[in-house]
C-alpha cells in the first residue's frame, strides 16, 4: 500500500512538472504573439516600403492598438533624409496615424516610411484610432547672433564651419526639413587644379589651365576676378575639406576639361552625399545652431546695411534673427518654372534636376536693397536626365566609359563635350531623347551607378542585341556602333567624334542602357558679388554686412557651368564668405 502511494506521488509529481513545463512553454509562445482583447492589439510587427535607395524595413511596436515605437531595421536612403525619417516617425507616433504630410524634397523616402508603417499595421490586424498630436508650437522669439546664414547646402555649411572656426557665433536657417539643398544631389565630384593627387598620377595641371578651360566652357562670359579665385583656391579647399574629414583623392575627368581634374568621393560615392556626411558631423561636433523648417522671408536692414533676417517657422509664426552680418546661400531657381521662363522663355515645360526648394527666394528678398544681378538669363540644362521622373544620371557615367546613341543605335556626339553642347545634340535626335550605353565595368566603377541599378532605372541585358531589343532601338546598329567604338578604344583614337578619353572597351556583360533627355540643371546667374563675396548693389556699392556664396550668385560660371565646378564654387566661396563675415563682425 505504501509502495502504491509512493508510486502515485511520483506520478503526480511528474505530471505536475510536465504541466508546469508545458505552461511555461505556452507562456513563452504567447509572449511572442500579439495580445488581443476587445480588438486591441499589442505586439511588434515588421513592415516594408520602397524608397529611393531601395527597400525600407521598419519594426512597429503596438500597445492596445496604439503605436508606441518605430524602429528602422534596414534602409539605404541618402544620409540627408535622417531628420526626415525621424520627423515622420515622431509625427506618426504622436498622432497614432499614417495620415501625415509628405516632406517635400524627400518624397520617395516619405512614402517608404509611411508605407512601411501601413504594411506593419495591416499585418497586425489592428485598427488605428487617430488622436490629436501634442503639436507643441516652436518658440518664435527674437534672437541675436554674430552671423546668420540662410541655407544649409555646401555653401552655407562651409560658411558656417569657417565662421565658427574664426570664433563667430552663428545661426543657420533652412526652410526644408533637412539640410543639404542641391548639394544632396551632387554626384560627380569637385574640380581642383595642381593637387597632390593629380601629381601622384602624373597629371600636369595648373590654376591657369583650369582657368582657361572654365573660361572657354563658360563661353568667355565668366567674371575673370571670381574665376581667378575659384581656380587658385581650388586645391587648398580640397585640403581644407579633408581636414574636416572628407576623402577626395580619386581623380577623373568631366566634360569640358582638358586634363583629369574632377576629384571624387571614396569608392565613387556621390560627392554631395559624402560632403554632407562630413558637414553634418562638423555641425554636431561644433554645436552649430541649425534651424530646420525655418524660412527666411525678409532681410532686415538699416539704410545700406544688413542687420539680420525675419524668418517663419513651421507653425507659421515669425520672428527676427538680429545679426551683424548676413550670408545668403539659398541656391538657385532651377525648380521655379515661373522664374525660369521669365528669364529664358525657350525652357518652358522643361523638367528639372533641382530639389523642390531651389526656388530663388533670395531674388525677392534683395529687391529692396537694389542688389545687382548678373548673368541671370544663363540657365543650364543637364543632358542626361531620365524623362518624367527627372532623375539625373551623373556625368561621371560618361566619363567612366558610357557612350550615347540615338534610336538608330548610332553615336552622334563626343560624349564629353560641354553640357550645353551635348544637350543641344540630344534634342536634335528623334524623340528629343537618347540612350546611355555601358557595360558591367562601368557599373563597377562607381556606387552612384549601382544606385541607379538598385532603383530600377537601368535596362539590363546579357548581350548588346538583347539590350537594343529591350530599349526598342536598332539592335544591329547598336552592335556595330559598340564594336566600332571598341576599335577606337584599342587605338585610343575616336575617328568619328574626337573623344579624347576612351576609358574602357565595352565588352563585359551585363550590358546596360537608360533613356535620357535634357532638363534644367543649374542657374549660372544671380546676385552680383566681389571676390570677398560681398553683395553689390546697382550703384556698384557694397551692401554692408551682406555676403553671398554658391548658386545664389552669378559670374563664376559665365554662360555654361562645367561639371565638377559647382562643388568647387560652393566650398571655395562658402569658406571665403564665412571667413570675411567673421572678420567683419569683429571690427
Amino acid at each position: 500500500m505504501k509502495r502504491m502511494k509512493r508510486s502515485l506521488a511520483v506520478l503526480l509529481t511528474l505530471v505536475l512538472i510536465l504541466s508546469l513545463a508545458a505552461c511555461q512553454k505556452s507562456n513563452n509562445n504567447e509572449n511572442n504573439k500579439p495580445e488581443q482583447g476587445k480588438d486591441l492589439i499589442t505586439g511588434t510587427f515588421e513592415g516594408e516600403g520602397r524608397g529611393k535607395g531601395g527597400v525600407v524595413k521598419l519594426e512597429v511596436s503596438l500597445e492596445n492598438s496604439e503605436i508606441k515605437d518605430i524602429k528602422v531595421l534596414e534602409q539605404k536612403e541618402s544620409a540627408y533624409t535622417k531628420p526626415v525619417i525621424a520627423d515622420l516617425k515622431n509625427q506618426i507616433i504622436d498622432t497614432n496615424s499614417t495620415n501625415v504630410d509628405i516632406i517635400s524634397g524627400a518624397t520617395l523616402t516619405s512614402h517608404a516610411i509611411i508605407n512601411a508603417v501601413k504594411d506593419a499595421i495591416n499585418k497586425s490586424g489592428a485598427t488605428l484610432v487617430a488622436k490629436e498630436g501634442t503639436n507643441l508650437a516652436e518658440k518664435a522669439e527674437d534672437v541675436s547672433t554674430d552671423i546668420v546664414i540662410v541655407g544649409t547646402g555646401g555653401a552655407g555649411l562651409s560658411a558656417a564651419i569657417e565662421a565658427s572656426n574664426q570664433g563667430a557665433k552663428v545661426i543657420v536657417v533652412e526652410k526644408n526639413a533637412f539640410m543639404g539643398g542641391n548639394t544632396n544631389y551632387a554626384t560627380g565630384g569637385m574640380n581642383a587644379a595642381n593637387t597632390k593627387y593629380q601629381r601622384e598620377k602624373g597629371i600636369e595641371d595648373s590654376p591657369e589651365l583650369y582657368y582657361k578651360d572654365t573660361m572657354e566652357g563658360g563661353h568667355k562670359k565668366n567674371d575673370p576676378s571670381l574665376l581667378k579665385v575659384l581656380t587658385e583656391k581650388s586645391a587648398d579647399t580640397i585640403y581644407w575639406l579633408e581636414e574636416l574629414g572628407a576623402n577626395l583623392s580619386q581623380v577623373g575627368r568631366s566634360g569640358g576639361q582638358s586634363v583629369d581634374r574632377i576629384h571624387k568621393g571614396p569608392e565613387g560615392m556621390p560627392v554631395g552625399t559624402h560632403l554632407m556626411d562630413v558637414f553634418d558631423q562638423q555641425v554636431e561636433k561644433m554645436n552649430i545652431d541649425v534651424r530646420l523648417n525655418t524660412k527666411a522671408i525678409e532681410i532686415l536692414s538699416e539704410g545700406n546695411k544688413a542687420t539680420g533676417i525675419k524668418v517663419q517657422n513651421r507653425d507659421g509664426n515669425t520672428y527676427n534673427i538680429n545679426a551683424k552680418a548676413v550670408i545668403l546661400a539659398t541656391g538657385g531657381f532651377g525648380a521655379n518654372p515661373e522664374l525660369v521662363t521669365k528669364y529664358k522663355p525657350e525652357l518652358e515645360g522643361f523638367g528639372t534636376t533641382n530639389q523642390p526648394g531651389a526656388t530663388g527666394d533670395a531674388l525677392a528678398m534683395v529687391e529692396k536693397l537694389d542688389v545687382a544681378l548678373t548673368d541671370i538669363k544663363e540657365i543650364q540644362t543637364h543632358p542626361t536626365v531620365v524623362p518624367k521622373i527627372n532623375e539625373m544620371i551623373t556625368e561621371g557615367v560618361r566619363g567612366d566609359g558610357a557612350i550615347l546613341v540615338n534610336r538608330e543605335g548610332k553615336r552622334f556626339i563626343n560624349e564629353l563635350e560641354t553640357r550645353d553642347t551635348v544637350s543641344k545634340a540630344i534634342l536634335s535626335q528623334e524623340g528629343k531623347t537618347a540612350f546611355l550605353i555601358f557595360d558591367q565595368q562601368v557599373v563597377d566603377t562607381a556606387s552612384a551607378i549601382k544606385k541607379y541599378k538598385d532603383a530600377g532605372l537601368l535596362t539590363e541585358a546579357d548581350s548588346l542585341k538583347e539590350l537594343g531589343e529591350k530599349l526598342k532601338i536598332n539592335a544591329t546598329e547598336l552592335e556595330n556602333t559598340v564594336n566600332t567604338y571598341n576599335a577606337y578604344y584599342k587605338d585610343q583614337n575616336d575617328k568619328e567624334f574626337g573623344r579624347r578619353t576612351l576609358t574602357v572597351e565595352l565588352t563585359k556583360p551585363s550590358f546596360y542602357g537608360v533613356e535620357i533627355s535634357p532638363a534644367i540643371h543649374h542657374t549660372m546667374g544671380g546676385l552680383k558679388i566681389n571676390t570677398k563675396t560681398e553683395v553689390i548693389n546697382n550703384s556698384g556699392e557694397v551692401i554692408e554686412g551682406l555676403y553671398a556664396a554658391g548658386e545664389v550668385t552669378g559670374g563664376v560660371h559665365g554662360g555654361n557651368r562645367i561639371g565638377g565646378n559647382a562643388v568647387t564654387d560652393i566650398t571655395v566661396f562658402g569658406k571665403i564668405a564665412g571667413e570675411n563675415a567673421a572678420s567683419f563682425v569683429k571690427e
